[in-house]
Formats: C-alpha cells, sequence, structure tokens
C-alpha cells in the first residue's frame, strides 16, 4: 500500500488544481459537425454571378463548360450547395494530437501541411506504432482518417429537393466541381486544422475575464488596508492562472509532469522578483515618480506570463531537436530549429497576443499611472492593467478566429479578381 501512495497523493493533487481553476475556466461546447451551406436553387441565379458563392463562381472560371450542366441539375428541382464545415471534428483533432503525441514529438506544423496538401505521411519508427500499440492507437488508421476528411472542409453538393433521386450525371458533375477546387481547399485545410488543434489551449484568456470579477474586489481591499499587497495581487493572479492552464495544456500535447515541473526552477525565481518589483510600485507612487512606478507594475505584470511563454519555445525547440536526431526532419542549424519552435508554438494565436501584450503593459500602466494617477489605488483597475496581456491574447484568439474564417473567401476573391471577376 505504501508504494502507491504517491502515484495516488500525484493524482490528488491534479485533480484538485482541475477543480480549482475550473472555476474560472472557460466551458467551451466543441462545435462538432456544425457547417453552413450556400445554395443555388434557380437557373437566373447563374445569369447573375455576383451573387453566386466564390467557389462556384472559381469553378465555372476553370471550366465555364459545367454551367449547362449546372443548369440541368437546376431544372430538375435540385438545388447545388457549397457545404463548409466550420470547426474540425474531434475525432480528427484526436488523430493529430495521437500522431503528434507518439510519432512527432508533440509538434504539428512539421508533418501535418505536407500530409494534408502532399499526402506526405510523417515518418514513423517501430517504437512508434509499438508505444501508440501500448495505448489501443494505431498510427497508420490515424493517418487515414486524416486523409479521409481533409476534403470534406469545403465541398460541393446537390440537394435533392423533390426526392427525384442523383443519377451518375449529378454525381460526376459534383465530383468535377469539387476536383476544380481541391487546390485551394487544402490551403484552407491546413489553416483549418492547425487553428483547431490550438484552438483548444486558448480558453485561458477568456476565463482570466471572469477572474477579473475575483481579483477586482480582492485588490481594492488589498490596496485599502496593505502597503504594496494589492499591487502583487493584481500584478501576479492572471499570470498564477495562466501557468496552471499552461501546465494542463502542455501535459495535454504529451508533456510528462515531471518535464514540466522543471519549469519551476526559473518561474518560483521570476515570481519572487516580480512580486518584489509590484511591492515597490507604491513607494515610487508616494515619491511622485508615477511613469515609473506604471513601468514597474505593468513589467511586474508580464514577467511570469512571458517567461512561461518563453520556456515553451524552448520545450518545442527540444522536440524538434529530437526529430532532427530521429530523421524524421533533415539536419538544420539552429537558428532554422528555434524558427520551427516558435512557428509551433505561436500556432497557438493567444501565444503571439501574450507577446505583444506583454510589450504594451508597461506602456499601458505608465500611461494610465501619468494620466490618471487617481486610479493607482483603484483595485479593479490595478486589476485590469495586471491581465493586460492575458486580455490582448484573448483579443488574437478573437481575431485569428474570424480572420481563419475569412482567409479562404480571400484568397478566392484575389483569384477572381486576377481573372477580372
Amino acid at each position: 500500500m505504501p508504494a502507491h501512495r504517491p502515484q495516488k497523493l500525484t493524482t490528488a493533487v491534479q485533480r484538485a488544481l482541475r477543480t480549482v481553476f475550473s472555476i474560472f475556466r472557460s466551458q467551451e461546447h466543441p462545435l462538432t459537425g456544425v457547417y453552413k451551406i450556400q445554395v443555388v436553387s434557380l437557373q437566373e441565379e447563374l445569369e447573375h454571378p455576383e451573387s453566386l458563392p466564390k467557389e462556384l463562381r472559381y469553378a465555372l472560371l476553370q471550366n465555364p463548360s459545367l454551367k449547362e450542366r449546372i443548369e440541368s441539375v437546376l431544372n430538375n428541382g435540385k438545388t447545388i450547395g457549397v457545404r463548409t464545415v466550420q470547426k474540425t471534428p474531434e475525432r480528427v483533432l484526436s488523430a493529430i494530437n495521437s500522431i503528434s503525441q507518439f510519432s512527432q514529438h508533440k509538434t504539428i506544423v512539421t508533418w501535418l501541411p505536407a500530409l494534408l496538401t502532399r499526402q506526405e505521411s510523417p515518418r514513423m519508427l517501430p517504437s512508434d506504432h509499438e508505444r501508440a500499440a501500448a495505448h489501443n492507437v494505431d498510427l497508420n488508421r490515424e493517418v487515414t482518417h486524416i486523409l479521409d476528411h481533409r476534403l470534406e472542409f469545403k465541398k460541393f453538393m446537390i440537394i435533392d429537393d423533390s426526392h427525384v433521386g442523383l443519377t451518375s450525371e449529378d454525381r460526376s458533375l459534383i465530383d468535377a466541381l469539387n476536383e476544380l477546387i481541391t487546390p485551394i481547399v487544402l490551403k484552407h485545410v491546413v489553416s483549418r486544422m492547425t487553428f483547431d488543434n490550438a484552438d483548444t489551449r486558448t480558453a485561458v484568456a477568456q476565463s482570466i475575464l471572469k477572474a477579473l470579477l475575483i481579483i477586482g474586489p480582492i485588490t481594492q481591499v488589498l490596496e485599502q488596508y496593505t502597503h504594496g499587497f494589492g499591487k502583487i495581487f493584481a500584478a501576479s493572479m492572471d499570470d498564477i492562472l495562466s501557468e496552471v492552464a499552461e501546465l494542463f495544456a502542455l501535459h495535454g500535447s504529451g508533456f510528462r509532469w515531471k518535464q514540466l515541473v522543471q519549469r519551476m526552477k526559473i518561474l518560483v525565481p521570476i515570481f519572487a522578483l516580480a512580486s518584489y518589483g509590484a511591492y515597490h510600485v507604491d513607494t515610487l507612487i508616494d515619491e511622485q515618480h508615477f511613469a515609473l512606478a506604471g513601468i514597474l507594475f505593468g513589467a511586474s505584470a508580464v514577467a511570469l506570463s512571458l517567461t512561461t511563454a518563453l520556456q515553451s519555445i524552448r520545450l518545442y525547440k527540444q522536440c524538434i531537436d529530437a526529430l532532427i536526431h530521429d530523421e524524421k526532419l533533415p539536419p538544420a542549424p539552429p537558428v532554422r530549429r528555434w524558427l520551427l519552435a516558435i512557428r509551433q508554438d505561436f500556432t497557438n494565436p493567444a501565444r503571439l497576443g501574450l507577446f505583444v501584450g506583454a510589450l504594451i503593459s508597461p506602456i499601458a500602466a505608465m500611461i494610465v499611472f501619468v494620466g490618471l494617477p487617481f486610479f493607482v489605488h483603484n483595485g479593479w483597475v490595478l486589476a485590469l492593467l495586471g491581465t493586460a496581456e492575458t486580455l490582448t491574447a484573448g483579443l488574437f484568439v478573437v481575431i485569428a478566429r474570424r480572420l481563419n474564417a475569412l482567409r479562404f473567401q480571400l484568397t478566392i476573391s484575389r483569384l477572381l479578381n486576377g481573372h477580372g471577376r
């Protein structure tokens, strides 16, 4: 019995952390199977190309002879539709995650684009298959599953409203239309899958908004009855929550807890240094050095989260090194390896937002402290400034989600405009 106690204790600690963090965490529900359809149901619509779905305009531009066949379908009481899947199915994301963990050292960008666009399977070792099989995962089947779904994200379809039945000519038309847009669809699929894989780790920025409802009042009380501790709480609370979330996200990506605990060797001293800086912000305020006080508070607020982000890049650099060692990637100089690690980490738009927010935070705090000095002890304002980098990360996630949805339309619009259509 004693031999199992450490494992049980570790499990209990993990469960407790998840419970605490779930208070602040956004409870998002996966949009599995959600899609939208644009339809053309009348022959007259074909005479007004500007009103047609851009995918159909592009296909007709590539092969004008299809127009007569489409007219025939519409005259038979059927509808031509363009179906767009709005989120990668969870089963596909699971397959991507399995290949990433068991074969590709937790990376995605090193193999997924080549698999989707050129059908080049990632190199896998016999030991990879054995390790995956021990968890009831067939890596070859996972690759096949991804390939089978890569053209399901955007495709033409015929809607048989009159229930007359589809003919072989109907199916041939749909195959021809889908084949015409396949090259540009594949670029969309790479973007869609990569974003959705990373999007599972972006709930932190949204959850911090909820946490502000607690951070603000507590900071307000500490500011009223203590000297310096309100600044420490406002500057560090969201960083602590973000670090907990980051640990679980990295663990979910395949990193072992033993690897992640090593981060504490750096994070604890950084946290202590940031707390020391936040504590002395009040001293600078008392001396009327509002600009320095704002910069110090902003820097203290981002120190831990910025260190966390840099450590994550370092972890992915080690993964790139391991892939090259296993000859799953060609040899590359150190700079190239670091760039690949950054690219992998930045597949999560929240990470890019965090870096931008880290640069903005000291400046924003300085502006508020100098321009609105009566807010330097306001708990709500301090809580907002203390989470500036996380809020910026959340904004980047929202923007990235919108851009990801628009990227395909922008691409096809550019192609249409290039042909004067």
